[in-house]
């Protein structure tokens, strides 16, 4: 590994806006890890295992489980083909990613239809707050 090339904790927490708390838990629940360690046992981070942060960072308010983040991140690495995979599971990634897409198309549905039916309803109640003053 070319460590010029590498990043420590603390650069990592600044350019994922985690906190360094949040990474050692990543790491621990194997959701994350360091790609090597220092000489003087730093842990050491590349630009993909930043990348990985980021992801989780956005799957984390949309409520994925930690298995689904890891099945998540599985997929996504055999699809972006850091290393070979045979075709089959290359398939599986493609329809586990695809099959995510769908549920987070269908959760952005619901999120349109739940701020239509917001709207409407605040657009009522204004209705009757301009009624009760004129």
């Amino acid at each position: 590994m070319n460590y010029e090339r590498s990043m420590r904790l603390a650069e990592v927490a600044a350019r994922t806006d985690l906190p360094l708390r949040t990474i050692r838990q990543y790491e621990e629940t194997g959701l994350v890890a360091p790609s090597a360690r220092s000489q003087g046992g730093f842990r050491l981070y590349t630009e993909s295992d930043v990348a990985r942060l980021l992801l989780i960072r956005r799957m984390l308010p949309l409520g994925f489980t930690p298995e689904a983040m890891r099945e998540l991140l599985t997929a996504t690495e055999r699809l972006e083909g850091r290393r070979p995979v045979p075709a089959a599971e290359r398939a599986e990634a493609l329809a586990r990613v695809g099959a995510f897409e769908q549920a987070m198309a269908d959760r952005i549905a619901d999120l349109r239809d739940q701020l239509r039916r917001t709207e409407e309803f605040t657009a009522t109640l204004r209705e009757l707050v301009a009624r009760g003053r004129g």
